[in-house]
C-alpha cells in the first residue's frame, strides 16, 4: 500500500479526508457537473459523504488499490476537490489518477496543480513507471487538465467507460517519470 503522506504545492495542500469534510464532499459530489461524469450515487448523500469521508477513501489505501487525497487551499484549509490513485497495479507500477473539483474551486487550475503534484510524487518519490488519466471522450474540461498537466493522449478506448449505466468511450492519457525532465519539484512532503 501507499504510505500516509501530506502533500504541498504552491497553493494546496493533498491530505487525508477527516470528518471536517463531509460538508463540502457532499456538496461537491451532489453538483450536476461532478455527477455526469463520476458513478457517485444519485442523490449524493450526507450519508455518502460521511463514508467517503471517515472509511472508503481510507480503505482504499489500505486495500493497496491507490491512494485518495482532499485538496485543501492551504491558505482557508477548504475543502477544493478530490485527486487520487486507483487500479495500482503494484508489479508493473502503474496506477490510473482520478478527481474532481467542487464547484467553488473550478476555474483555477486546481485539478492541473493537485494532478501534476500527486505525478511527481509517484513517479518520482514511489519510483512507478507510469501514471494513466481516463476521460470520456466528450469530458473536454477533464481532457485539458491531462494535456496541461503534461499528459500524453495515446488513443481512445471504444466502449471502455461507465457513466450512469451508459457506455462511454474513454481518451487515454500517459504520463512517464521521462516526462517529468527537468521540472522543479512541484511538491513538499511530510508524513502524515
Amino acid at each position: 500500500m501507499f504510505p500516509e503522506t501530506i502533500l504541498h504545492s504552491r497553493r494546496l495542500v493533498l491530505r487525508a479526508f477527516d470528518t471536517g469534510d463531509i460538508q463540502d464532499t457532499r456538496a461537491s459530489c451532489s453538483d450536476s457537473l461532478t455527477q455526469r461524469w463520476l458513478p457517485l450515487p444519485q442523490p449524493y448523500t450526507l450519508d455518502d459523504a460521511t463514508a467517503w469521508c471517515t472509511s472508503t477513501a481510507r480503505a482504499m489505501r489500505d486495500s493497496g488499490d491507490g491512494i485518495q487525497f482532499a485538496i485543501t487551499d492551504a491558505g482557508t484549509k477548504r475543502l477544493m476537490g478530490q485527486v487520487g490513485l486507483k487500479k495500482t497495479d503494484w508489479r508493473a507500477l502503474v496506477s490510473e489518477v482520478g478527481y474532481w473539483v467542487s464547484p467553488w474551486a473550478r476555474g483555477h487550475g486546481i485539478a492541473v496543480e493537485a494532478t501534476r503534484t500527486l505525478a511527481h510524487w509517484l513517479l518520482t518519490d514511489q519510483h512507478f513507471q507510469r501514471m494513466e488519466l481516463r476521460a470520456a471522450t466528450e469530458n473536454t474540461a477533464s481532457q485539458a487538465v491531462a494535456l496541461k498537466a503534461g499528459f500524453h493522449r495515446e488513443g481512445t478506448l471504444r466502449n471502455a467507460g461507465l457513466a450512469h449505466g451508459t457506455r462511454v468511450d474513454l481518451v487515454l492519457f500517459s504520463l512517464v517519470p521521462g516526462d517529468l525532465g527537468s521540472t522543479t519539484d512541484p511538491t513538499s512532503r511530510s508524513p502524515a
